[in-house]
């Protein structure tokens, strides 16, 4: 890829406004704020050292999202077609609900269910699939994570990690639940401007881009949150919650330094 001294300018004057906004958001923290959790939570996912309502702790304040609504999975046993939908009480309730010919967003009748530990255990122990939307109802987020999903995704979230490092931003890679392509992730301390979380996974790309220079980072494939606001009848798009058991078993939906052994419930 060729890259003018022109681009490499605007690219470093990005680079130094994002820094700013970082700063002025408290977002670049210092790393024993934000990556010490995560590190403690690989340490010891698979010991005795924390108990397991302690881990689902740490799962939901680092996993943090809209609390009044979550994503669950579904898989359909006759087209083995699968996805996500909000988690309702009046789901699949006769006279009532009518999916799916009323999308749930346009539903007058839906009762959402919140997030509860309980929800972060039954997914952790494979009882069930969650997912989390990002965006908060104030256009805040909680993290930011970078979706790699192509034949590169290896190299390409390897390079936007070591920006990461140059740049002191902690950070943590997941391997997907497909196992074909990977999650970055960043977690801020407090509730961010969605607008300004994305534009840092944006400079993040286009640094990487103009650091290594041979690399097109085609694997890259969206933002979470996807949204700078919240759409109108919506939620924003999700995310799937990792370490779900059974892709956790495979390898899958796991990060680099924890164990697919491991055992977090």
């Amino acid at each position: 890829m060729s890259i003018s001294e022109a681009e490499v300018a605007r690219l470093r004057a990005e680079n130094l406004e994002l820094k700013a906004l970082l700063a002025a958001h408290g977002i670049a923290l210092p790393q024993h704020l934000i990556a010490a959790p995560v590190a403690k939570l690989a340490a010891q996912a698979g010991s005795n050292i924390l108990a397991p309502d302690a881990k689902v702790k740490i799962f939901r304040r680092l996993f943090h999202g809209r609390d009044d609504v979550y994503p669950i999975r579904w898989e359909s046993q006759q087209s083995g077609k699968a996805g996500y939908s909000p988690a309702c009480a009046n789901e699949w309730r006769r006279g009532v609900c009518e999916k799916p010919r009323i999308k749930c967003s346009e539903c007058e009748h839906s009762v959402y269910i919140p997030v509860t530990e309980h929800t972060i255990t039954r997914h952790l122990k494979g009882e069930t699939t969650v997912g989390v939307y990002p965006l908060l109802a104030d256009d805040r987020c909680y993290f930011l994570a970078i979706d790699f999903d192509d034949d590169e995704w290896r190299e390409d979230a390897r390079a936007v990690m070591q920006t990461c490092a140059l740049n002191k931003l902690p950070a943590a890679l997941e391997i997907s639940r497909s196992g074909n392509g990977a999650h970055l992730w960043l977690f801020f301390a407090s509730p961010t401007p969605a607008r300004d979380a994305r534009r840092l996974g944006a400079a993040l790309i286009s640094a990487t881009c103009a650091r290594t220079r041979q690399l097109k980072l085609s694997s890259y494939d969206r933002l979470f949150p996807n949204q700078d606001t919240m759409p109108k009848g919506g939620f924003g798009n999700l995310i799937a919650l990792p370490l779900q058991k059974y892709p956790r078993e495979l390898g899958r939906s796991v990060f680099g330094n924890f164990q697919a052994s491991c055992r977090l419930i």
